[in-house]
């Protein structure tokens, strides 16, 4: 996942009880069970006054989910099964399926997009080719997966929508016996694996501005090393993370996407051009270097952080799933656009691949020189859309140890200052872009994106809705251990490279 991964609204309280913000999963969600048959028979309202829709999944401070049914009601069964959670969601301005699949390709595609032939380079052109095409398909089911365990856990509890770390949480808590202690845990673990890819990715963003930078300013002027670009980058990076309100960085995203369109247009005019033979590069590459080629892979498919969001606030959510649906159809693009950019960059570039695709464009072509710097400015303009995920799941806590409306005011400012320092010094210490990308898909991505949506499926339908002879659970027990293994593997060998640049 990963640019524009994540979509966060963080406007503090709700108009309505029952209201849902656009693309918001941070609201209260509780219920009032008493006039479900009524509400039941009524249409969604259609209330369009909101200004915002760029929105993240993250966790929800006020828990009201509590006094919600549970398995242990005697009319369990009954309501849950006639109650339709999609009916019930009060949205001020729900998306077309037009917009939910606008915001699916932005929330996909990014940075990871422009490491795609690096990743080939660590596994070879057929292995990455078909590779990724699987990893796209697993990546897609785990969506569907989240999707589904939602709306079942909405339908128990009589809620209108869940977000990523309450579908976890409350999925232990209706669950085994056993695990229902555990549901808060769950909770924090979600929260915190999304602020580690958020975080994650914003030292990529750091990293891939400078080093493009840095290829422009040596063309043109004089060579500087790469963390000079970092330093130089720090206060405005600072600055434009001070503003609250993301209305304002409306028209800043919007510039953001327009230039990440040109310039990957640009990118493929380049990359198209006098492709070799096929023969020029491997075919398969060791199997020390596959672990890389998982991180890489996995961080550009990551953006499940946006799909409740994006399906809770749907007009029609009913056209989000399904073989045709928005979400299939959405990383079908996805899927394709990845699989592009790494077989042809990979084979047009071979073993001299970077990190980035931009920092291999011809040096001595203006336009090549140009299309660095429209990814640089787009993923700068990124950044502040990354950074509200980890500020609006961190800033509740510090504002419960601060009395008076100032110290609270004081210590957003800090927390925000202080996340965009520790982003920029975990990029100076570690400049390897390619490096970088592969740990924070190793370790963040793949929790997010493969171990938690089985581990969530199994215990929302345990015992009696995995399937016959329990192919659910041999299914989601593949997935997961394929994710553990790329956690475990890609880790060690991207830390190992980053370590020591020059191993192979």
């Amino acid at each position: 996942m990963e640019d524009f991964t994540p979509l966060i609204n963080l406007q503090g309280s709700r108009r309505m009880k029952n209201e849902r913000e656009p693309l918001l999963s941070t609201s209260d969600n509780s219920f009032d069970a008493t006039n479900n048959e009524h509400q039941h028979l009524l249409a969604r309202p259609d209330l369009r006054s909101s200004p915002e829709n760029m929105i993240v999944d993250v966790g929800n401070d006020n828990d009201s989910l509590s006094q919600t049914a549970s398995k242990e009601d005697p009319a369990y069964g009954s309501a849950s099964d006639a109650y339709d959670p999609s009916m019930h969601r009060t949205l001020e301005h729900p998306t077309t399926n037009m917009d939910t699949m606008i915001h699916l390709l932005k929330g996909n595609i990014g940075t990871g997009i422009l490491a795609m032939p690096d990743a080939f380079k660590n596994a070879g052109l057929y292995v990455g080719l078909f590779g990724t095409l699987l990893m796209g398909a697993i990546c897609t089911h785990c969506m569907h997966m989240l999707v589904r365990c939602s709306h079942e856990l909405c339908r128990r509890l009589q809620v209108p929508s869940l977000n990523f770390a309450e579908v976890c949480s409350r999925s232990f808590e209706t669950g085994p016996i056993g695990l229902r202690r555990y549901s808060n845990l769950a909770r924090t673990l979600v929260n915190m694996f999304l602020v580690i890819t958020q975080l994650g990715f914003c030292c990529v963003y750091f990293v891939f501005v400078a080093a493009n930078l840095k290829e422009v300013v040596a063309h043109y002027f004089f060579d500087l090393d790469t963390r000079v670009y970092l330093l130089l980058m720090l206060v405005p990076m600072v600055l434009l993370n001070l503003v609250k309100n993301l209305k304002f960085l409306t028209p800043v995203s919007l510039v953001a996407a327009c230039l990440t369109v040109a310039g990957l247009a640009c990118t493929f005019y380049f990359v198209l051009q006098d492709l070799p033979n096929t023969h020029t590069v491997k075919p398969f590459a060791s199997w020390a270097q596959l672990p890389l080629y998982f991180g890489t892979a996995v961080y550009a498919f990551e953006g499940i952080g946006i799909v409740l969001p994006l399906e809770n606030n749907m007009k029609t959510p009913e056209d989000f799933g399904g073989w045709t649906g928005v979400l299939n159809t959405g990383m079908v693009i996805v899927a394709c656009l990845y699989t592009a950019v790494g077989f042809f960059g990979y084979l047009k570039y071979g073993e001299g691949v970077q990190g980035s695709i931009t920092l291999n464009l011809p040096g001595d072509q203006f336009i090549a020189q140009l299309v660095r710097i429209m990814m640089a400015l787009a993923i700068f303009f990124s950044y502040g859309l990354q950074f509200y995920v980890p500020i609006s799941i961190l800033n509740p806590s510090i504002k419960r140890r601060l009395h008076s409306e100032q110290a609270q005011l004081i210590g957003e400012y800090l927390l925000r200052v202080g996340l965009v320092v520790f982003t920029f010094l975990l990029a100076a210490m570690i400049p390897n872009l390619g490096a970088v990308i592969s740990l924070v898909g190793a370790v963040s991505s793949s929790t997010l994106a493969l171990i938690f949506p089985p581990l969530i499926e199994i215990i929302t339908f345990w015992p009696d809705g995995l399937g016959k002879n329990y192919w659910v659970l041999w299914k989601d027990i593949a997935i997961m251990t394929f994710g553990i293994c790329g956690f475990v593997f890609g880790t060690y060998t991207s830390v190992a490279q980053i370590i020591n640049p020059d191993l192979h």
